[in-house]
Order: C-alpha cells, then sequence, then structure tokens
C-alpha cells in the first residue's frame, strides 16, 4: 500500500471492529499494522510459491555438485587412484547434497526477500505523525487507493467506526 487512508485506532477490539465492518462491505485490499498479532484480523493469506522455488534451487545446485565433482574426476583430470573407478557415486553424494542445501537456502532467503518487498528502506506510511506507535500500543487500518470500492469518503467512514484520527496517505512522485 503507497496510498490511501490510514486511520489509528486504541483498541485492538476496535480495530477488529472496523476491520469487519470494510470487509463485510466488500473491501478487500486493507492492510494492518500492530505491535502484535490480532486473532480477529490474520487470516490465511495464499499459498507461497518459495517452497517451490527451493525445490527447484536444491535439484539444481545437487545437479550441478555432482556434474562438477564428475566432470573433475573422470572428464577433466581422471587419476587413477589404488585402481578404483574414476566414476565413483557414492563418494559424490556427500558434496552433491551439500550443494543442493546451499543452493536452496539461499534461493529461498533471496525470495523470501523479494516476496516480502524488502530491502524497503522508506515506505510513505512512514510520514505519518505517530505512526511509530504502531510497534508500542496503538493500531492502524489502511484501506488502499487500489481497492475497487475506495471512495473518498473512506476516512469518514473510518472515523465512524472508531478511528482516533484519519490521515490521507500520498504515494512519492
Amino acid at each position: 500500500m503507497h496510498s490511501g487512508v490510514v486511520a489509528e485506532f486504541e483498541t485492538p477490539e476496535a480495530l477488529e471492529r472496523a476491520y469487519d465492518a470494510l470487509r463485510a462491505k466488500g473491501y478487500s485490499r486493507l492492510d494492518t499494522w500492530t505491535p502484535y498479532a490480532v486473532k480477529g484480523i490474520v487470516r490465511k493469506g495464499p499459498e507461497s510459491d518459495v517452497a517451490w522455488v527451493m525445490l527447484v534451487a536444491a535439484l539444481l545446485g545437487g545437479a550441478i555438485g555432482y556434474f562438477v565433482q564428475w566432470w573433475v574426476n573422470v572428464s577433466a583430470f581422471p587419476i587413477d587412484v589404488g585402481g578404483r573407478p574414476l566414476h565413483s557415486a557414492p563418494a559424490f553424494i556427500p558434496i552433491a547434497f551439500e550443494s543442493a542445501v546451499l543452493a536452496s537456502a539461499v534461493t529461498g532467503f533471496v525470495v523470501m526477500l523479494g516476496h516480502c518487498g524488502l530491502p524497503r528502506l522508506h515506505h510513505p506510511v512512514f510520514e505519518i505523525e505517530g505512526f511509530e506507535r504502531a510497534s508500542i500500543d496503538r493500531f492502524w487500518l489502511g484501506v488502499d487507493e487500489r481497492d475497487p470500492l475506495f471512495e473518498g469518503d473512506v476516512g469518514e467512514e473510518l472515523a465512524t467506526l472508531g478511528a482516533l484520527r484519519w490521515t490521507r496517505l500520498e504515494a512519492p512522485p
């Protein structure tokens, strides 16, 4: 959410009532900022595809790790040591496994940061006076301007639902 209306509530119950009232009216692009999880607002979102991306990265990382070992020991620099076979699959498994774990972990970290929109050094909501209390003792509800039902009187509607105050949030140019 980069533009819309943001309202401050004193209690989690007031925030939850306003959230439920807006959802009942059909608003779909709502965002909340609270110092702790409010049970009535925590909804199950869409399932993330991070696990599938990590699986593909693990398989690819393991295959690359195995291929590099095979190429070095069998093709590029074959050395016969004690009559052992050049291509010994059991000897290649630990490094292939570690390559898979490393590729999966790094990919999962990068993809999760991307899904969360991080690193975000600045957000327009940080300009609202008193917003720092969202991590201490205040509860904030935002209605995104891209919501199909968004109208100019959303702030007044939030005030009637118990908001202490509301602010129009403008996206930076």
